[in-house]
């Protein structure tokens, strides 16, 4: 059974071992900085098109049929309209928040 200390001497080892690579090779540093930043806009395209489609979609374009369904007293299409897409634009930040720590760890810039 793995322990952990040996664990987390693998990973610095590894760490450290990419980190050697990149610094001797630029051309791997700049792929390397590529697909981390190619990650990052899917994330932040897919991310921005939920909320599109919660403000603009919910909001407009489906508002008649959203109204036919009451949450607390108000029509869904006006709630979304109103309140919904602010609460899931705020839910959205700290899903990237959340997405860019697991980035970071992934690509090694959470140490910085």
């Amino acid at each position: 059974m793995l322990n952990l200390q040996t664990y987390s001497d693998y990973k610095l080892t590894y760490f450290y071992k990419i980190q050697t690579i990149m610094e001797n090779n630029p051309s791997e540093k700049q792929k390397h900085a590529t697909k981390y930043w190619r990650e990052n806009l899917r994330y932040l395209v897919i991310l921005l098109t939920i909320w599109f489609l919660v403000s603009y979609g919910a909001g407009i374009l489906f508002v008649e049929q959203l109204n036919e369904i009451k949450l607390g007293g108000f029509k869904l299409g006006f709630w979304f309209a109103q309140q919904g897409s602010i609460y899931v634009f705020i839910i959205l930040i700290f899903v990237y928040v959340r997405l860019m720590n697991k980035l970071d760890k992934k690509y090694g810039f959470d140490k910085q």
